[in-house]
């Protein structure tokens, strides 16, 4: 369905909410105020500059800059100058990253990389790509033909792979030894621990006695690298599970609670509301609930 010359928009005939979405803007109208969608959003800023705010951090970008957020990130875009770009808008019912990982592996990259701002820079091969891809999808929106949903999947799916790769691209740049920003050894392994114990292990203070340094030390060198605290990342890596566990799995939030370590469900609950402003049931009830069996 084409909502106007610049906006295309596909409904999900069984409960008429969004499954699909591509437009053009040409001002900030669309992104000036906080955003918590049930849906994924890529947005592609093409002119402009300003602050991105998301999760618990704040960004400058400029022009040639690719954004990207999971259902319920929340962000919001202040500029004080016109930003012109392209945004897609997709529902995991559409498509879900965590179902298609071996596929499209933006999963940990392009979305849910808690440990990189969640933005590239678009170069000029990448550019031709998206643009080639975005065309394509226009076109494939405007005619209702057979097999519509599977042709626009492979079109999103290679403008996702093509921006995964170049996040990969950018964050090995980043780790080269003769990198001025290069991130210290111990942050390595604080993101290391983090992966392993983030289940067991939820305060600060534990993964300061696990790096053997201090917890003031510590906490200085991630804000300054990671523009987070030790806390806010330990809280989006739980967060990143447990919605994966509410979007493919049919356990009982009380399970999820237990597995990510938490004993009483309705702490769980609350901690989980306050990250992603919706409760654990409302998450997997506007998000979709796509078992991995399916």
């Amino acid at each position: 369905m084409t909502d106007s010359q610049n906006t295309f928009t596909l409904v999900d005939p069984i409960n008429g909410n969004l499954a699909f979405k591509l437009f053009w803007f040409e001002d900030n109208s669309y992104f000036d105020h906080l955003q918590r969608n049930n849906y994924f959003s890529v947005i592609w800023i093409n002119e402009g500059s300003g602050k991105l705010k998301s999760d618990f951090s704040e960004y400058d970008f400029d022009e040639d800059t690719l954004l990207a957020f999971t259902p319920y990130q929340p962000f919001m875009l202040a500029s004080e100058n016109k930003l012109k770009g392209v945004a897609l808008q997709f529902h995991p019912d559409f498509f879900c990253i965590h179902k298609h990982h071996k596929e499209v592996s933006c999963s940990g990259i392009l979305f849910d990389n808690i440990y990189h701002p969640p933005y590239i820079k678009v170069d000029a091969a990448s550019a031709a790509t998206f643009n080639m891809m975005l065309s394509q999808i226009k076109t494939e929106m405007q005619n209702k033909a057979m097999a519509q949903y599977d042709i626009l999947v492979s079109y999103l799916k290679i403008f996702l792979i093509t921006a995964s790769r170049l996040k990969s691209e950018q964050q090995a740049i980043e780790r080269l030894p003769d990198n001025e920003n290069k991130e210290p050894y111990i942050l390595n392994d604080l993101k290391e621990a983090i992966e392993t114990h983030y289940k067991t292990k939820h305060s600060a203070s534990n993964y300061a006695d696990m790096l053997n340094i201090s917890a003031k030390a510590l906490a200085r060198i991630t804000k300054a690298h990671f523009n987070k605290t030790i806390s806010n990342l330990i809280a989006e890596r739980i967060i990143i599970e447990a919605k994966r566990e509410l979007y493919l799995t049919n356990k009982p939030i009380k399970e999820i609670a237990y597995e990510l370590g938490y004993d009483d469900e309705y702490y769980f609950s609350r901690f989980f509301k306050t990250n992603a402003d919706v409760s654990p049931q409302l998450y997997r009830d506007t998000v979709g609930f796509g078992r991995a069996s399916a």
